[in-house]
C-alpha cells in the first residue's frame, strides 16, 4: 500500500510538470459507492467526482480526469469494490442519410381541419395528424375502437425534450413535465435551448399559414418565416423539436397515456452517455411503463446494458430505433434484445426506407417512418422521415398493451408486437410490420384484468408495517369480483389486503391496500400464570390443614403451650390418614370409587415390531386419579408397568410395543384397579416385507418460537399394512413439542402431524424424532426468537375471479 502512494504521489508531481490538457469523463462502476471515489479523487490532478449517474442505487458515477485513460484504469484497480468503467461517449441524434426529400406530397399537412382527439373529448388537433396514413397502416383507430383502449401508464421519451406548451401534449405531460439532465433541473423542455431573442411564431389559419418549409435534417415544419429561417440551415437547432414530434407519435398511439419527457440531448443533436443513462435510472425510479430511445450508437457500452437490465427487471417495455444509415450493422441499444425492441422504418407501401438500417440482429419489428405527421413546437405540426419515428409507434403500442394487461413486461410486449403483417424476408426486417390490432389480440380478447402493486420497493425497521396499493385494471369489460390473497417468502412478517375482494366495473381500475406487518426482535414474553387451577380435593385441603396444626404444635412444645403431646400425634396420624384415603386408601379402591370397566386395543393385530394403543376405561369418573396396574402374557408384547387415568377422567390410553415375531401370537394384556382385572388380547403377526421408515421432513424448517408451527411429514419405503403404521414421534427440546405419535394410513406412505412451538429468548435447534419397525429418522428444526428477522421478504399479492389468477410482487427489507 505504501509503494502505490508513493507511485501515486509521483505522478501527482509528473502531472503538476505536464501542460494542461482537456479532463476525459469516465463512467465508473464501484460497490464501495461514492466514498470509494472520493478516497481516490481527494488526491490532487487524480480526478473529480461529478456525480451519481444511476439514482437512488449509488453505484454508478461519473468523473472526469485529466489522466490518460489506461492511468487512471489502472489507479481505479486499486480500489475496492470497483467493476468496470468506460468512456463518457458523445452521441449523435441527427442522421445526414435521412434528409427530406426535395419532392414532397403537396397535401402533406395541408389538412388543418380541426378534430376531435381522443376521440369524444374536446381536445383537438389537425386532421393531418390524426388520420394520416402511418395511422391507418398499424391500425391505430381500429385497435382503439376494437379492443377499447387508449393507452394507460407512463411512456419516457430520452430525447430533446418537449414543448410543455402544445395544446395536444399538454394535458397528457406527468407532473412537472418530465427533467433536463442537460441542465439537471425540472421540466424537459426544449424551448429552453432558444435564446431569449427567438422569434415566436404566431398561430396560424388555412389561409395565412405558409407552405411547409424544411427547418431541419429530419422535418419539414409550417411555421412562421421568420423561425424557419432561424432553424433552418442551423447547425444549433439541427434537431430541435425531435423531442415533440417523438412524443406526437406516442400520444397518436396512445392518447391518455402520459408522457415523461427525459431532456438528454442538446437541440443540436448531441448528448453523452451519461445523461442517457440517468434518463434510464430515472424513468425507471419514476414509474415508467415504457421507455422511447429513438437514437442509436455504434459503439456498445456495458453500462447501457446494464441500465437496460434494470429496466427489464422492472417490467419497463423498451423501444428503439434501427439507425437510418441504410446498412445491415450493429447499433445500440437496438442490438441489446433481451432488454429492447428494435424499430426499423417502412414506406407506406410496405417496402424499406432506403435510409433504415435492417437485419435481424437489431430489428425486432419494422413500422412506418416517412412522411410521419406529428406535433412541434410553437403550436405547430412537422412531417418526418427516419426511424426516430418508427420507434414511437411501437412505444405507444407498449402502453396499449398496458391498457390490456397491467403487468406485461418486455419480453411479453416483444411476443406481442411479434404478431406483425409478414414482409418479405429479404428485407431484413425480422418479424414484419406492426400491426396493433394484431399485436392486441394476441393477448386475447376475452375479459381479462392485470394486477400491479405501487410502490414496487419498501425498506423498514423490524416492529414496523409497509403498506402497498394493489390495483385491479379491467381488460375488454371485465366487470366480476376480484379476491385478493398474499403470502411472504421467506416466512416471518404478515401481510394482509383491505378490503379482501373489489368488484371491477368493466373499464375504471380498483385498488385495495396491502399492509405488510412486522415484530419487533426482542426477548420471549414471560410465562405467565394461571388465573384458575383445578379444585383441589376436600381430602388434601383437610390433610393440609392438620398438617400445619401438627408442625405448629410441634414447633411449640418447647414453650409453654397449651398444645400436649399427645393432641399433637393425633393431629399428625388423622392428617396421615386423610392423605392415605384420598389417595385411594392402602390400594384398595374406596367404598363408592368406580371399579374398571375395560381394556381395549386399537388395533387389535399389529405386525411385529409395530405398536397398537391400549385404553383404560373405568365404571365414572376418577376422584384424584387412579393407577391401573399393567401387564402381558408374553415378552414379544410390552406395556407401561401403570397407567394413571387423570382426575375427573374416565379413561386414559398407553402405548402397546412390539418385537418382530416368527410366527403369530396372541398376546393377553391384563389391567389391574381395585382388586379388579380386565383383560385384551393383542395378535402380533410376523412381518411379510414390511415398509420401513425412510425420511423424516419439517416444512418451514426455522419458526418463531410461540408464533409458528412446522409441519413433519413421516414416509415410509411403501404402502403401510393392513391397521396403519403407527409412527412414534419424540422432541429433544421443549422449544418444539409433537404428538406422541402418527398413524400412516394403510395403502399410503406418508402422513403429516403439526409441530408446536414455544417462545424462546435466543434460537434454538430442535431435534425431532420419528420411529417405526426399528428404524429412527430425525429432522432438525431452528425455533428462533419473535421478532422479524432482518433481510430482504418477497410479498406476493394475487388476484383471483373464477378460474382467472394473477399476482404481482414487490420487495420489502427489514432492518
Amino acid at each position: 500500500m505504501k509503494r502505490r502512494f508513493w507511485l501515486v504521489g509521483v505522478l501527482v508531481a509528473l502531472l503538476w510538470a505536464t501542460p494542461a490538457r482537456a479532463d476525459t469523463g469516465v463512467i465508473v462502476r464501484t460497490t464501495g459507492g461514492l466514498p470509494a471515489l472520493q478516497i481516490l479523487c481527494v488526491l490532487p490532478a487524480t480526478c473529480t467526482v461529478v456525480g451519481g449517474l444511476d439514482g437512488t442505487l449509488g453505484q454508478v458515477f461519473l468523473v472526469t480526469t485529466p489522466l490518460p485513460l489506461q492511468t487512471f484504469l489502472g489507479l481505479l484497480n486499486g480500489l475496492t469494490g470497483f467493476v468496470d468503467a468506460e468512456i463518457n461517449q458523445v452521441l449523435n441524434l441527427v442522421d445526414l442519410n435521412n434528409l427530406v426529400p426535395t419532392s414532397i406530397s403537396p397535401t402533406l399537412l395541408s389538412d388543418r381541419t380541426a378534430v376531435p382527439y381522443p376521440a369524444n373529448s374536446t381536445n383537438t388537433a389537425w386532421n393531418s395528424y390524426v388520420n394520416q396514413p402511418a395511422s391507418s397502416i398499424v391500425g391505430v383507430q381500429n385497435a382503439q375502437k376494437t379492443f377499447h383502449v387508449t393507452g394507460t401508464g407512463i411512456v419516457a421519451d430520452i430525447d430533446t425534450g418537449v414543448d410543455p406548451n402544445h395544446p395536444v401534449l399538454q394535458p397528457v405531460l406527468v407532473p412537472g413535465d418530465g427533467y433536463d439532465f442537460t441542465r439537471n433541473q425540472p421540466g424537459g423542455s426544449e424551448l429552453n435551448d432558444l435564446p431569449p431573442t427567438f422569434p415566436t411564431p404566431t398561430p396560424c389559419t388555412t389561409a395565412t399559414c405558409p407552405a411547409p418549409a424544411q427547418v431541419n435534417q429530419s422535418s419539414v415544419a409550417v411555421l412562421d418565416q421568420s423561425s424557419v429561417a432561424v432553424l433552418d440551415g442551423n447547425s444549433q437547432y439541427a434537431a430541435f423539436g425531435h423531442g415533440t414530434m417523438v412524443m406526437g407519435i406516442i400520444h397518436l398511439v396512445a392518447p391518455t397515456a402520459q408522457l415523461m419527457p427525459l431532456k438528454a440531448f442538446h437541440s443540436d443533436g448531441t448528448a453523452s452517455l451519461s445523461d442517457i443513462l440517468r434518463a434510464i435510472y430515472y424513468g425507471v425510479q419514476n414509474g415508467a411503463n415504457v421507455i422511447n430511445m429513438s437514437f442509436d450508437m455504434k459503439t456498445s457500452s456495458a453500462e447501457l446494458q446494464s441500465a437496460l437490465d434494470y429496466a427489464n427487471q422492472h417490467s419497463v417495455i423498451c423501444a428503439a430505433s434501427a439507425g437510418n444509415d441504410g446498412v445491415q450493422e450493429t447499433v445500440y441499444p437496438a442490438a441489446l434484445q433481451n432488454d429492447v425492441m428494435g424499430v426499423a422504418s417502412t414506406s407506406d407501401q410496405d417496402t424499406r426506407s432506403s435510409f433504415s438500417n435492417y437485419g435481424s440482429a437489431i430489428v425486432w419489428v419494422a413500422a412506418p417512418g416517412e412522411e410521419i405527421v406529428s406535433t412541434y413546437p410553437f403550436d405547430t405540426y412537422a412531417a418526418g422521415w427516419g426511424t426516430s419515428f418508427s420507434a414511437p409507434f411501437v412505444s405507444g403500442a407498449g402502453a396499449l398493451l398496458h391498457n390490456l394487461q397491467t403487468g406485461i413486461n418486455e419480453s411479453g410486449a416483444a411476443t406481442a408486437t411479434a404478431n406483425a403483417v409478414p414482409l418479405d424476408p429479404s428485407l431484413g426486417l425480422n418479424h414484419g410490420r406492426l400491426d396493433l390490432v394484431m399485436t392486441l389480440g394476441s393477448l386475447g380478447g376475452t375479459p381479462d384484468y392485470g394486477v400491479s402493486t405501487s410502490p414496487a420497493t419498501a425498506t423498514i425497521n423490524a416492529g414496523q408495517q409497509a403498506n402497498f396499493t394493489v390495483s385491479a385494471a379491467p381488460a375488454h369489460g371485465f366487470d366480476q369480483t376480484v379476491t385478493w390473497s398474499c403470502s411472504v417468502a421467506p416466512p416471518g412478517p404478515n401481510c394482509a389486503v383491505s378490503p379482501s375482494s373489489v368488484r371491477l366495473d368493466g373499464s375504471n381500475p380498483a385498488t385495495a391496500t396491502v399492509t405488510l406487518t412486522t415484530m419487533a426482535r426482542g426477548s420471549a414474553p414471560p410465562l405467565a400464570l394461571p388465573r384458575k387451577g383445578p379444585p383441589l380435593e376436600i381430602w388434601w385441603v383437610l390433610a393440609a390443614l392438620f398438617a400445619c396444626l401438627a408442625v405448629l404444635a410441634s414447633c411449640s412444645l418447647g414453650r409453654a403451650s397449651r398444645w400436649r403431646p399427645g393432641l399433637v400425634a393425633a393431629a399428625g396420624a388423622l392428617a396421615v390418614s386423610i392423605w392415605a384415603y384420598s389417595c385411594g386408601g392402602y390400594g384398595n379402591s374406596p367404598p363408592g370409587a368406580p371399579t374398571l370397566s375395560s381394556v381395549g386395543l386399537n388395533p387389535t393385530s399389529v405386525t411385529g415390531g409395530s405398536p397398537s394403543t391400549g385404553t383404560i376405561t373405568l365404571s365414572g369418573p376418577a376422584a384424584s386419579g387412579a393407577s391401573v396396574y399393567l401387564s402381558s402374557s408374553a415378552s414379544a408384547v410390552t406395556v407401561p408397568a401403570s397407567v394413571t387415568v387423570a382426575a375427573g377422567a374416565s379413561s386414559a390410553n398407553f402405548t402397546v410395543n412390539t418385537t418382530s415375531v416368527t410366527a403369530s401370537a396372541v398376546v393377553t394384556i391384563t389391567g389391574s384397579y381395585g382388586g379388579a382385572s380386565k383383560t385384551a388380547s393383542l395378535t402380533v403377526a410376523p412381518s411379510q416385507a414390511a415398509s420401513i421408515l425412510s425420511s423424516l421432513a419439517l416444512n418451514p424448517s426455522s419458526v418463531t418460537g410461540g408464533a409458528q408451527t412446522s409441519t413433519g411429514t413421516a414416509t415410509l419405503s411403501g404402502p403401510a399394512p393392513t391397521g396403519g403404521a403407527q409412527v412414534m414421534l419424540s422432541s429433544d427440546n421443549v422449544a418444539a413439542s409433537v404428538p406422541t405419535s402418527v398413524t400412516i394410513a394403510a395403502g399410503t406412505s406418508s402422513a403429516t402431524f403439526t409441530v408446536s412451538t414455544s417462545a424462546v429468548t435466543a434460537s434454538t435447534p430442535v431435534t425431532i424424532s420419528a420411529s417405526y419397525a426399528g428404524v429412527t429418522k430425525t429432522a432438525s428444526l431452528a425455533v428462533v426468537p419473535s421478532g422479524t428477522t432482518a433481510g430482504t421478504y418477497t410479498l406476493t399479492i394475487t388476484g383471483t375471479s373464477g378460474n382467472l389468477s394473477h399476482a404481482t410482487t414487490v420487495q420489502v427489507t427489514v432492518n
